[in-house]
């Protein structure tokens, strides 16, 4: 309360007095909120006038009872009741303004009835004689449910293509009063048999009861079991549970996964719920062993059958006529004929003999041999190359980097990815060292000794020697093993600080013009390209611009040469991976660029020591070298009539605006892609995808890799909402604000992640759920833990404006995020904290994680935590002597060094567990992880701290319960 006696609340776009996190509330953005929806422009939602804060004059007996009612902690009312077989969850929350965080009292609680998790599971409905069973219709819900199909009163929505448009055009709008289950409103009328609410503390009952049980429940249930994909618009298991996939026409979702796999029929159903319509695609995605690798299908000289209209890939929605002479294309209805080597005859059910003989018949993934109408100028592509680039500047041979990037080489180049079945790979290597000039090696195997060629005129690049500059490395094994020993001794002496970085990228492009052939540059870099040289960089790091309208600069690159380097890259099939080694500021804005845009990566290593962080880098580049690539991509995505994609999220360059190029696509990397309506969309036939990718192998053969996914329409919101998957929803908005932030200040980005949050919801409870009080929460069943992830989305770094954030590592982030799947960003914005040791001092292996709150945190444990980029082991203040014994062979906790990084390997069973279990983490993740290892209470732990992500951010952000409590009261403002 304050000090000055109760005050008439602020409008709902502003943030609360004890909300605690973000600095000036969620942003305290323009006097009309933005609402960017997927659809249609950003509506401008009516709030309550400003006005000055007033002092409310109040009688005795009402001055009592408030002050009564504020000593009651607030409680949530659950509720379960089904409703069209969909869970819902109500919270009951007072309706006045949501107390402080410490005010809230921890009490026990009521467990709920347990409700069911499993997404539902739609069986296929009667086939026609010539439809595949992949177009079987959805069974149609009971007649006595209302199609929720009204506009939301004042909702113009016309022209918006993404979320985060910029502001708002003028003029009312807001929801109308919901009115759920009268006549003529939309909405569905009270279901009977609803058991009474029971009241439960908010506080440590949510996300303990729903998210680790929500994962839990669906690795029970889901877990070990085969996911057939012959059913349209089924919702696949969550990312976090282990099963196998069997494919029977539609693509795994271990490539392909929909923010909702129930599409709404029209646009104004997608303007109303303003659920985000996209698809996360990861076309390289890594398949576990017990599942079938993608066939290869060769058709020749003829290349793969395609519709004459539309130019789809022959694929299970093909519908065979007229005996088996003629196709109707599922994408566009075109019929086609049949190519005379293609032809095969149709049985009873009108399908095609072959139908299990052919992959492109009966999988939802495969690949195609391309002709030569594929390749570049008609002619086959030559093997793709590896450039490894080395800084030899006097920082990098000071701190050992060069000697161990040297040694880890020798045994790395035979592990280089080769296909399947060939004893070596073809891939071809190549090396240059650099500082302010570029020194290109001659490594031909008939060579006694490698030869150095120096090139100094870093304006005009060119490579000074095209024969034995690339070559197989079997081949010259021995000269590159005495190139590889001769040069860290060679610059041992250096005193040369200052380098260059564009001329580098600029000699890898070319380097491969010259020989034909794609491939990738690993870039090891250390500080700010400041010699005279094309792409020299100024230090933009200014402080004082954070939480301005011109913080966006800090994430823009410079424009100008790195500009033009990101399209001669794509064009030469140039993929940059970039390894940064900064003891400064270093504008990672600007030299990821090229990185980002070529389908490459960035790995950064600050202050880096080989002692503590070698094993860590050595880990990424491993990696990074040995996995599954495809080289000089273009991918394009295709729809059935009534919807399209309008726009792409990723490490992509795009010419136009239908063409998706990567100079290389490898199988950590996913492409975030929107759809929106054009036309009604049909429930009978559904809604279809298929993202076809051209690409390079890494032997030299041009494919096209298909992938297609079939999804569900339908008229009604619920089924949508039913149907929607949260992690890739966070997906979605992750992307979507990390690209806005390039354009708008964050506290507009802010504002609309809140207020996207507060729409989506608040259309649920309008359109979908029963009539309830004014003061529930009501979340989806499958969207229980949005708004934990939400909030943990709006305390990342680049969206958290602090000046105590090192600007490049907001950067980085950015980009990170930008390239990653749905599995990567689940973990990112909900880490593991897995307890290892509890109260009792007693080993509890294999462990289930438990909330990311300190409240789980007990002075007698051990807790790993990790977020796929970092990895702690906390240690308790109480720890017992003999377990710190068994783990680090020390007598007692106050022994132990600060700093640590990795745990000794000790011959006793704790130890071996311990080391097992992080061996398996990292092992299992896209990019290593540095272990660091903090006491409980030592400054370190602060690190730690930050990624406990349902409290108070460290930086700013709000705690989960309040950032519940404010959305709650979002919804309301939008519902009166």
């Amino acid at each position: 309360m304050s000090q000055q006696g109760y005050v008439a609340a602020p409008p709902y776009s502003q943030a609360q007095p004890g909300m605690g996190a973000y600095q000036g509330g969620f942003g305290s953005g323009p006097t009309q909120p933005l609402y960017g929806h997927y659809g249609g422009p950003p509506q401008a939602f009516n709030a309550p006038p400003a006005g000055k804060m007033h002092l409310i004059v109040l009688n005795r007996t009402l001055f009592l009872f408030m002050l009564m009612c504020m000593s009651f902690r607030v409680r949530v009312m659950v509720q379960f009741e089904a409703i069209s077989a969909s869970n819902i969850i109500y919270y009951n929350i007072m309706s006045s303004p949501p107390p402080p965080a410490s005010s809230v009292v921890q009490q026990p609680f009521q467990t709920p009835p347990t409700s069911t998790m499993a997404p539902p599971q739609m069986p296929p409905g009667p086939q026609s004689p010539h439809m595949s069973p992949l177009m079987s219709p959805p069974q149609s819900p009971p007649a006595s449910m209302p199609i929720a199909s009204q506009l939301m009163a004042g909702t113009s929505m016309e022209g918006m293509g993404r979320p985060f448009p910029g502001p708002p055009p003028p003029g009312p709008g807001g929801f109308q009063q919901p009115g759920l289950g009268s006549a003529g409103q939309p909405g569905y009328p009270q279901q009977p048999g609803n058991s009474e609410p029971k009241a439960v503390d908010i506080t440590g009952f949510h996300l303990d009861r729903y998210l680790n049980i929500l994962i839990e429940d669906d690795q029970v249930k889901q877990g070990g079991q085969v996911f057939t994909t012959n059913i349209r618009g089924q919702v696949p298991p969550l990312v976090t549970t282990d099963f196998t996939v069997t494919d029977q026409g539609n693509a795994s979702p271990r490539f392909i996964r929909c923010t909702t796999y129930s599409l709404p029929c029209t646009a104004d159903l997608a303007k109303q719920c303003q659920v985000p319509l996209a698809a996360i695609i990861k076309p390289f995605a890594s398949l576990p062993k017990n599942e079938t690798p993608l066939y290869v299908v060769n058709h020749g000289d003829t290349g793969p059958v395609r519709c004459n209209r539309c130019k789809a890939y022959m694929c299970p929605y093909m519908q065979f006529i007229d005996g088996g002479r003629r196709y109707q294309c599922g994408f566009c209805n075109c019929v086609n004929e049949v190519p005379v080597f293609y032809f095969q005859h149709l049985d009873h059910m009108g399908r095609r003999v072959d139908f299990y003989e052919r992959p492109e018949l009966s999988l939802g993934s495969y690949e195609f041999v391309a002709t030569l109408d594929y390749c570049k100028n008609n002619k086959p592509p030559n093997p793709p190359a590896y450039i490894f680039m080395i800084d030899v500047s006097y920082n990098n041979i000071k701190s050992g980097l060069v000697k161990l990037i040297c040694d880890e080489l020798k045994t790395l180049l035979e592990k280089l990815p080769r296909e399947e079945g060939m004893d070596t790979s073809a891939i071809k290597v190549g090396f240059v060292t650099y500082n302010k000039v570029l020194h290109f090696y001659n490594v031909k195997s008939t060579l006694a000794q490698p030869q150095m060629m120096v090139v100094s005129d870093t304006a005009e690049m060119f490579v000074p020697l095209l024969d034995g500059f690339l070559v197989n490395y079997q081949d010259s094994r021995a000269v590159i093993y005495n190139l590889l020993d001769q040069i860290p001794d060679m610059f041992a002496d250096t005193a040369e600080s200052e380098t260059v970085f564009a001329p580098v990228i600029q000699a890898g492009v070319e380097a491969f013009k010259a020989a034909e052939c794609s491939g990738k540059l690993f870039i090891f870099h250390s500080s700010m390209p400041t010699a005279e040289a094309p792409g020299k960089l100024k230090n933009r790091d200014d402080k004082k611009l954070v939480n301005t309208d011109k913080e966006k600069t800090l994430f823009q690159p410079q424009k100008g040469v790195y500009e033009q380097l990101s399209k001669d890259c794509v064009a030469s099939g140039c993929c940059v991976d970039l390894f940064l080694f900064p003891s400064q500021y270093t504008d990672i804005a600007t030299m990821a660029d090229v990185p980002s845009h070529t389908g490459g990566s960035v790995y950064k290593y600050s202050n880096f020591q080989v002692e503590t962080d070698g094993e860590h880098f050595l880990r990424d580049l491993r990696k990074d070298v040995q996995k599954s690539i495809g080289f000089d991509a273009i991918m394009r995505v295709r729809t059935s009539t009534g919807f399209r994609a309008t726009d792409f999220f990723g490490g992509i360059y795009m010419n136009n605006t239908t063409d998706v190029e990567m100079a290389a696509v490898d199988c950590d990397k996913g492409m975030t892609v929107e759809f929106k309506h054009d036309d009604t969309l049909s429930e009978e036939t559904g809604a279809l995808m298929q993202c076809a990718l051209l690409y390079t192998t890494i032997s030299g053969q041009r494919r096209l890799r298909i992938h297609n996914l079939s999804l569900n329409c339908s008229s009604q919101l619920s089924e949508l909402y039913k149907s929607c998957e949260t992690d890739s929803l966070i997906n979605f908005f992750a992307k979507s604000a990390y690209r806005a932030i390039l354009n708008q200040p964050l506290k507009n980005v802010r504002e609309i992640l809140v207020n996207q949050t507060a729409h989506m919801l608040a259309c649920y409870r309008k359109n979908c759920a029963s009539p309830s009080a004014a003061s529930q929460l009501i979340l989806p069943d499958a969207m229980k833990v949005f708004p934990v992830y939400m909030n943990s989305l709006m305390k990342t770094a680049p969206l958290v404006g602090s000046t105590e954030l090192s600007t490049d590592d907001r950067a980085h982030q950015r980009l990170s995020v930008m390239a990653m799947g749905v599995e990567d960003t689940q973990l990112l914005l909900y880490p593991r904290l897995i307890p290892l040791v509890g109260n009792k001092n007693t080993l509890r292996l294999p462990a289930t994680p438990v909330r990311c709150s300190e409240e789980r945190l007990t002075d007698s444990g051990i807790f790993l935590l990790e977020n796929g980029q970092s990895m702690f082991l906390w240690l308790g203040q109480a720890s017992s002597p003999d377990l710190i014994q068994s783990l680090f062979n020390l007598p007692s906790l106050a022994h132990l060094q600060g700093h640590m990084c990795a745990l000794p390997e000790l011959d006793n069973p704790l130890s071996r567990k311990v080391r097992s279990i992080i061996s398996g983490l990292l092992e299992k993740r896209s990019n290593s992880m540095k272990l660091q290892i903090v006491r409980q209470k030592d400054k370190p732990e602060m690190l730690f701290r930050q990624f406990l992500v349902e409290d108070k951010g460290l930086h700013g952000g709000a705690s989960y319960m309040d950032f519940l409590c404010y959305v709650h009261r979002e919804i309301r403002q939008l519902l009166t």
